[in-house]
């Protein structure tokens, strides 16, 4: 049987296998059709598949590298919680991502993950500041060391950098992380409530001797909340 650690890590080469695919496939064959139609035209209704689809396609090999490793390590991080987790939050973020570029983007054909690479890097932040456990603020840690650098991609600039797809991409994680703090909190609380060791248990207990009853006891457990 094998490990959930290798199927999330065949999951996840696999994602960026697929992104590897169709960029190759249009960069080999200069296929200018694939490339406009899954990039995100702000405003533009034609584009709008390009709103999940523009971390597909790149510009150039280079363009398609430099994202690369991002997405490795930083998709890496997000799957350790697992491959449903991961494809939620990557789905997540992409679409609210998108969403926001192409309603405030410049007028452009606006292409690649590194919209992606920015949500999980604002993702990863903002979980481990909410949750506050060693896990997460040890990933926080890590990431803002390897990545911290990156922030400088929001900066507005005239060089062909899609800096609003980093933009809208870091503020779409950090919301994704947000919501999904939220809801796990209420999940937990729910479950806090139903347990029925919240419930009383008396404890009966007798002596002998004088005939002496005591009082039946009542005693309270709840689970620890965050």
């Amino acid at each position: 049987m094998e490990s959930p650690a290798k199927n999330r890590i065949i999951v996840l080469m696999m994602c960026v296998g697929v992104v590897w695919g169709i960029s190759g496939f249009a960069l080999v064959f200069d296929n200018q059709f694939l490339l406009y139609h899954l990039a995100v035209i702000p405003r533009e209704l034609g584009s709008l598949p390009g709103v999940v689809g523009m971390p597909f396609v790149h510009g150039s090999w280079w363009h398609l590298i430099s994202n690369t490793m991002p997405l490795l390590i930083l998709g890496g991080m997000v799957m350790f919680r697992g491959i449903r987790y991961f494809g939620a939050v990557t789905f997540t973020i992409m679409l609210l991502g998108g969403v926001l570029l192409w309603c405030f983007g410049r007028s452009a054909a606006h292409i690649g993950a590194s919209g992606l690479a920015f949500g999980y890097l604002g993702f990863l932040v903002t979980r481990g500041f909410y949750e506050r456990s060693w896990q997460s603020i040890g990933v926080a840690a890590l990431v803002v060391f390897l990545y911290g650098g990156m922030i400088f991609g929001v900066v507005p600039r005239n060089d062909g950098v899609s800096w609003e797809a980093h933009l809208f991409g870091l503020l779409a994680g950090m919301v994704v992380a947000r919501v999904a703090f939220g809801l796990e909190r209420n999940r937990q609380q729910a479950l806090a409530d139903e347990d029925p060791a919240g419930r009383d248990q008396p404890d009966h207990r007798s002596t002998s001797g004088n005939n002496r009853e005591e009082h039946h006891s009542a005693h309270h457990r709840h689970l620890p909340l965050r």
